[in-house]
């Protein structure tokens, strides 16, 4: 339960708008909170393109509040061409929106609120930009904080997994250019308002396509990867996650390769702040923020460095589920990454089995998965609704290479990124492959631990598309998902191969037969021994109060999977549930309705890659009186053997009024997928 803290109203002050004018006379919009205490202190930035006058003006509230009734300034700003602030959106992660945020930071340090110690907070797209500001070190900057991030936009991003094409690709660009195409709000830019929502549409961005035409790991990604060079952060670091989101692997990174003061939680969280998420159990997020600004930009000595490197949840066995409230199992810590703790066992992959020592029998196992292996994979990335966590795999194990350990006969727990070396030929110059961990119980129940993809144009990296030789045998490495986990004694560890993950990855052109030669074929697990230290004791979860009116809990989605059996073809179909073209919320103190509404919908057939087709729509609305805009947006993409077919359309609508009507239609060239 996530306390509501009533009593800490009175102790902050708002500012509700406020410009921030860069050097190129754009003006970025911000929402200020204040401790009621006039003299200068540390100030918190949060620097987002997600509106902060309207769809996280709730959100806003309970953690920024909280921070200003405990002695910090804290701000949320929106980033050029989002919200209230001026300009247009290029692209996610720019040079601009960077360059942008030093001088934001500039600015705030030189207010009279504040003492001229600036920290930065931020989850998904804060957490990313958090870390490549803090790359260009502004001096003002004393330390961050990052949620749900990634240090490499390429490798570990919603867009490409192991160089194979995510369809969160499509989906998150498709909010993206919905989310953009809202206009500012006239009671804060007054009349200006629709000069500068037209211009925001006339210079409306496929997001979706955008990426799609950055396939390989070019300076598209580069920018603003901080993995290309560590050194060049020198702030403390406090990196954050959680099992069930789709970017923990960012956090053990960071540990091994930051030089700077650094610390790191992971929990067993969906995507979202650790005081509100599910999978429980929730913490004292807030609390635990307020000792690293203390100790860091208040030079407080709080105790919070003499702590253990990272604190980690190791999760227990349990059965498979769309949705878990809470996971089972313990907070454990560790002192440094790579863990001591922590050693590589390797077992060998025999006919239908998992064996300490390799095969004496050196055979070849054949699969070539139906393209709906997958459908009970889950969401790449987790937010904490129903429907989206893996579901029971045996349906998947069925259409899969399958390899059992027998039963344990005691615990075994691991902590990191498992790894499989395959010897594999294909009968494709182009193919992927999923490899996935489970733990299966004594009745069969098969859980997903964690998984990886390689699309096999890759395996020597991904800055370039070499085709596979048809029949050639290679040697390729699969990095698997990091992940903390306890499998339960009498269980099996199972390792299950497909050649296709659909919904989660776009399928290569063809059907792709794998070869896959048994003798030095291996998993390698990362096995923790050894006593656990003292565990972690954080306090309970609690937020400041909202004045807003809007759900704490995430909205509600259906999620149904259909099959024709006439032709085969299988619908997995995701879509609101509650609001039915009316608005999701009113917001009293600003006497605004916002609405948002998605469906998505994947189809496919299982012979035949080329079916595969994946639609997003969506409306979003706002509304005052007798002011009202609203945004329909309509992606799909489909595939040809040598393209990637993408059409969108977006339309404006001021009333009755349809103000613009924007079209996309791209053949997108495949290069290695």
């Amino acid at each position: 339960m996530v306390r509501v803290r009533d009593d800490l109203a009175d102790r902050v002050r708002e500012i509700e708008n406020v410009f921030i004018e860069l050097s190129d006379g754009c003006r970025l919009a911000a929402r200020v909170f204040l401790p009621i205490d006039e003299a200068p202190v540390p100030a918190i930035l949060e620097y987002l393109p997600y509106r902060k006058r309207d769809f996280m003006r709730a959100r806003d509230e309970r953690m920024h509040r909280y921070f200003a009734a405990h002695g910090y300034v804290s701000l949320r700003v929106d980033i050029r061409g989002t919200g209230d602030s001026d300009g247009v959106l290029e692209d996610e992660y720019s040079v601009q929106e960077q360059l942008d945020g030093l001088e934001v930071i500039t600015w705030i340090a030189q207010q009279p609120w504040c003492s001229g110690r600036v920290g930065m907070i931020g989850i998904s797209w804060g957490g990313f930009n958090a870390l490549q500001i803090a790359a260009r070190r502004p001096p003002e900057l004393g330390a961050i904080i990052t949620l749900c991030a990634s240090d490499d936009r390429y490798s570990d991003d919603a867009h490409y997994m192991g160089g194979c094409l995510l369809n969160e690709n499509l989906q998150w660009g498709s909010i993206l250019m919905t989310y953009d195409a809202l206009p500012p709000d006239p009671e804060i830019v007054g009349e200006r308002w629709r000069s500068m929502w037209l211009e925001r549409l006339d210079a409306a961005v496929a997001f979706p396509a955008l990426w799609m035409r950055h396939p390989l790991r070019d300076a598209q990604w580069t920018q603003g990867s901080v993995c290309e060079d560590y050194g060049s952060i020198t702030c403390p670091v406090y990196a954050i996650g959680g099992w069930a989101d789709g970017y923990s692997n960012a956090v053990p990174r960071l540990l091994e390769h930051l030089s700077s003061p650094k610390k790191g939680l992971i929990g067993p969280w969906a995507h979202a702040f650790p005081n509100t998420a599910i999978p429980g159990p929730r913490l004292g997020f807030l609390q635990e923020s307020l000792r690293w600004w203390d100790r860091w930009l208040k030079d407080e000595d709080d105790g919070i460095m003499d702590e253990p490197l990272l604190t980690v949840w190791m999760q227990e066995s349990v059965p498979p589920a769309p949705q878990y409230e809470h996971r089972e199992g313990r907070w454990i810590v560790e002192s440094a990454w790579p863990p001591p703790s922590v050693r590589a066992e390797r077992w060998f992959l025999a006919p239908g089995s998992l064996e300490a020592s390799p095969p004496s029998d050196r055979e070849t196992m054949v699969v070539s998965s139906p393209q709906i292996t997958g459908m009970v994979s889950g969401e790449w990335c987790a937010f904490g609704s129903a429907g989206e966590m893996p579901l029971d795999q045996r349906p998947d194990d069925g259409r899969s290479l399958v390899f059992d350990s027998a039963p344990l006969t005691a615990p075994l727990e691991i902590l990191g990124a498992p790894t499989v070396a395959l010897d594999l030929s294909v009968d494709r110059e182009v193919a992927l492959i999923a490899v996935r961990l489970d733990e299966v119980d004594p009745a069969g129940a098969s859980t997903r631990i964690s998984y990886g993809l390689l699309n096999l144009t890759h395996r020597e990296g991904h800055g370039e598309a070499r085709p596979m030789r048809p029949g050639a045998r290679e040697r390729v490495v699969v990095a698997l998902n990091d992940i903390a986990h306890v499998f339960t004694a009498g269980h099996r560890v199972r390792l299950a191969i497909s050649t296709a993950y659909w919904p989660i990855a776009w399928p290569p052109p063809h059907a792709a037969v794998l070869s896959l030669h048994l003798g030095e074929a291996s998993l390698a697990l990362p096995v923790r021994s050894g006593e656990d230290g003292p565990a972690p004791r954080f306090a309970d979860p609690e937020v400041a109060p909202s004045t807003s009116a809007s759900p704490m809990s995430p909205r509600p989605f259906r999620r149904t999977v259909e099959r024709d059996l006439a032709n085969g073809e299988v619908t997995y179909r995701l879509q609101t549930t509650e609001f039915e073209g009316h608005a999701m919320g009113h917001l009293p103190d600003i006497d605004l309705e916002i609405g948002h509404e998605i469906q998505k919908t994947h189809r496919i057939c299982p012979n035949d890659p080329l079916t595969a087709q994946s639609t997003m729509v969506q409306w979003a609305m706002m509304r005052r009186g007798d002011w009202s805009v609203r945004i329909d947006c309509r992606t799909c993409l489909t595939s040809e053997a040598d393209h990637l077919h993408f059409t969108a359309e977006l339309v404006a609508r001021e009333g009755d009024e349809e103000v613009r009507r924007l079209s996309w239609d791209e053949r997108i060239a495949r290069v290695g997928f």
